[in-house]
């Protein structure tokens, strides 16, 4: 009988976290969000069914997303969550606790790395194994990263943007801003606020986000309606919004992360940048998935930007490699033995 690797990579996103068994790949991808029952502490739902909760719960429910900015802003609940998640992929064991190894942002704190860690040994781990973001995007997205040469991975996640230039193995140049995709969407829901007196959820801008947004003006002009409450009435309404609309609305927040990227780009050595010139650079995370953003970066930077195939699992794919691969996990991540 084939052995259950209980060796676990944890893409701990501020809107999804994914898990990555060794062996098996990508096992599971969730939203970040848990329901917990106010009154007894039980939770109620984690992932899917908890996003689905989120502004609809009676008092005696609160859902909630556990991060904030990618770090953990509850430690029960985000404790709840991974060990929910965990014990879906991996059955529990009194015998043979799990090793974990947990991405975490470039400008975390002492104390929020204690927190992680207390996180993942909260959830049953035996090792927790602490892995920045940009070096698994960077592994994930199949960068060179060994070689004397300079690449660069800039990854927009949900609560923060992350962007690196990587040489033989190691991080020559970082930056990290919080800004990013739950920014983008709180935006939109501040624009339509201030535009038509009407407010909309984090879902519903969410959604405008992702049907309509562009980072710079589209080909075509697209429009899509979105129900709301207006502010001054209490009563229901629906408002027309465009892809002008949005690329107003998040204007600001895509200068800042642009920024974040040029500051990077102006740490860097000139032999690796010439490097970046001509390799380009690799986008990934969720953010990527924006409209005309590769073009947007590629046009204020006049460096060519690409983005990875599957955006959204670059991190989880780098943690998933680095588990495969002992060398490199003892090069990308810091240990922490408990």
């Amino acid at each position: 009988m084939k052995s259950i690797s209980r060796e676990i990579g944890i893409d701990l996103g501020t809107s999804y976290t994914r898990i990555n068994v060794r062996g098996r790949g990508i096992v599971l991808s969730e939203p970040t969000v848990v329901a917990i029952n106010r009154v007894t502490g039980e939770i109620l739902a984690v992932g899917n069914q908890a996003k689905e909760m989120l502004g609809r719960t009676p008092d005696n429910i609160i859902a909630v997303k556990p991060l904030k900015d990618g770090i953990i802003a509850d430690f029960e609940a985000t404790r709840l969550l991974i060990q929910n998640l965990i014990s879906r992929v991996v059955p529990k064991s009194l015998f043979y606790k799990p090793k974990i190894v947990v991405t975490i942002p470039s400008n975390i704190t002492d104390v929020e790395e204690r927190a992680v860690e207390g996180v993942a040994y909260g959830s049953g781990s035996k090792a927790v194994f602490l892995m920045e973001e940009v070096m698994a995007a960077a592994i994930g997205a199949g960068l060179e990263i060994e070689k004397p040469e300079g690449c660069m991975i800039v990854d927009i996640g949900g609560g923060t943007s992350e962007m690196a230039v990587l040489s033989l193995g190691g991080i020559v140049a970082e930056n990290s801003v919080k800004v990013a995709g739950d920014k983008f969407d709180k935006d939109i829901v501040e624009y339509i606020r201030t535009k038509h007196n009407v407010l909309i959820g984090d879902n519903e801008a969410e959604e405008i986000k992702i049907q309509i947004g562009s980072a710079s003006a589209a080909m075509t002009e697209e429009k899509m309606s979105v129900k709301g409450r207006n502010l001054s009435t209490g009563l229901p309404e629906t408002v027309t919004i465009s892809t002008f609309d949005v690329n107003l609305a998040i204007k600001a927040s895509l200068e800042t992360i642009l920024k974040a990227i040029k500051i990077t780009l102006e740490n860097t050595p000139p032999e690796l940048s010439s490097d970046i010139m001509s390799k380009g650079i690799v986008l990934c995370g969720g953010g990527a998935l924006l409209k005309n953003i590769d073009r947007y970066i590629s046009e204020q930077t006049g460096i060519p930007v690409f983005i990875f195939d599957s955006p959204t699992e670059c991190v989880a794919r780098g943690v998933g490699m680095a588990l495969d691969n002992i060398e490199v996990l003892k090069k990308a991540v810091k240990t922490k033995k408990g």
